[in-house]
């Protein structure tokens, strides 16, 4: 949620704060350093690696996994819809950030370590107390997000934010990868390929037969957030202190949320395209989430094929900024959102026409075809035909992220950009819990993983249609 600093309060802080060729800070580090040490819990956890092992291996079957993760995440996004715009809103009435913040992690780290003790053999953590820690997690997790993205002016100041913004994107990526290829390397190559730089046998004694390599990335996650908040709470500079009751704070902050988008819905294009992006948003968000547990429950692959692929899609997605800079500029924002909205939609469809077996629907028998390469994964044709849907998938939904927000400044006012960017927030958790429902419900009726992976379709679809409805392009203002 965007703030207004008071000029004086902000030079306290950062006295280059309008200085644009300023270096980062320490706290800005920090603060960066932060976001690099959340996102391995989103990759490990919650795509590639945990929860797709819930699904097939505690759960016992992909398709009954797909139903139950989706129903536990339309919990949490229920949770998020009507709590986070609140504490975004009341930010401001609050001072103090960090003592939250360190609160958040602290009642996350014990949940995510705990996840260990999901055994495929029911001797741990049953299924719906795994469940329903990962939900309260996830609640957790957004309450961070709104709290750090509060603290970047103060951390970064307003010429040096978009450096500790770009900065904390690159470390969150490079945190993942670093998460993903330790994973790899580890625990789920040992054993499996005869490497010279690969260890014989998974660390630590790790047993793959007890699913040790997937429940590990759970810890992992643990102490990496843990490690990574201790600069943060050092060096990060925080909000005074308001004196504000929490009570009085949430109060003021629903009447701040209200006024906000009361002020929305006087600007025609700039509230179109928020209720548009409420539905494209959360079709983009459910197909990263769900994946993961496709991928393992169609294609069959285990915990080293999942760790290459999102090594792989983690890389490409890189690709997806640099798309949308040049898509922006040559289509401008609105027909490149389309363009991204489009082609996410293709690989939807793409990916439910795949299969061990199948490719866009077409029989395809694998076992009638020599390897494409002597290596322990991704031999057959269809499983490269897969990468390369979800390289396109990633490409193009890491991108309209970016379109998304340079859209956002082409349909307002320069003097509102704030209050759009709390609506934008908004519009962003209004509907987070709908990806997961829609998931649930088509997983139930069609008994399928298929069934429930293409009603995000739907969503994508509703958003493009509506974004027919916001005039012009923003390239008159991009030249502005």
């Amino acid at each position: 949620m965007t703030e207004a600093l008071p000029e004086a309060d902000l030079v306290a802080v950062r006295p280059e704060a309008d200085n644009p060729e300023a270096r980062l800070s320490r706290g800005a580090l920090a603060w960066s350093l932060f976001e690099g040490a959340r996102d391995p819990y989103v990759i490990l956890i919650t795509i590639y690696i945990f929860m797709p092992y819930v699904a097939a291996a505690v759960v016992g079957d992909p398709v009954r996994g797909q139903e139950v993760i989706s129903r536990w995440s339309q919990y949490a996004g229920w949770a998020t819809m009507l709590t986070s715009p609140f504490l975004g809103a009341s930010i401001d009435q609050m001072g103090r950030r960090k003592t939250w913040l360190a609160l958040s992690v602290a009642l996350m780290v014990p949940m995510m370590f705990a996840l260990w003790w999901t055994k495929a053999d029911h001797s741990g953590l049953t299924v719906t107390a795994t469940l329903l820690l990962t939900t309260l997690i996830g609640l957790l997790f957004s309450y961070s997000e709104v709290l750090h993205n509060s603290l970047l002016v103060r951390a970064a100041g307003l010429g040096g934010a978009h450096k500790a913004s770009s900065l904390a994107l690159a470390s969150g990526n490079f945190f993942a990868l670093l998460a993903l290829g330790f994973t790899a390397w580890a625990f789920a190559l040992p054993g499996k390929v005869d490497w010279a730089w690969v260890p014989h046998s998974p660390l630590f004694g790790l047993d793959p037969a007890k699913h040790e390599p997937e429940r590990i990335v759970a810890p992992i996650s643990a102490v990496l957030l843990a490690v990574g908040t201790l600069p943060l709470l050092l060096f990060t500079p925080d909000a005074k202190p308001t004196g504000t009751p929490v009570l009085k704070a949430f109060a003021d902050g629903a009447r701040s949320l209200w006024t906000m988008l009361r002020t929305v819905r006087n600007h025609r294009d700039a509230a179109v395209f928020l209720l548009a992006r409420m539905f494209y948003v959360d079709g983009m968000t459910a197909v990263l989430i769900y994946a993961g547990v496709y991928a393992t429950g169609v294609m069959h692959w285990h915990a080293l094929e999942m760790l290459i692929y999102g090594i792989i899609l983690t890389v490409l997605a890189v690709c997806g900024g640099l798309a949308a800079r040049f898509l922006d500029g040559g289509l401008g924002p609105k027909r490149a959102v389309q363009l991204e909205i489009f082609m996410s939609l293709l690989g939807i469809v793409a990916i439910l026409g795949m299969g061990p077996n199948r490719i866009f629907f077409m029989p395809y028998d694998s076992a009638a075809h020599a390897p494409l390469w002597n290596g322990p994964f991704f031999r057959t044709l269809p499983e490269v035909v897969f990468i390369l849907i979800g390289f396109s998938n990633a490409v193009f939904i890491t991108a309209h992220y970016a379109s998304s927000r340079t859209l956002l400044t082409r349909l307002t006012p320069p003097e509102q950009t704030g209050a759009f960017f709390g609506a934008y927030a908004v519009s962003g958790t209004a509907t987070v819990w709908l990806g997961s429902f829609l998931v649930n419900q088509g997983t139930r009726i069609f008994h399928s993983q298929q069934g429930g992976f293409g009603t995000i379709s739907i969503l994508l679809a509703i958003g493009f249609v509506g974004l027919l409805f916001v005039r012009g392009d923003g390239r008159q203002k991009a030249a502005v």
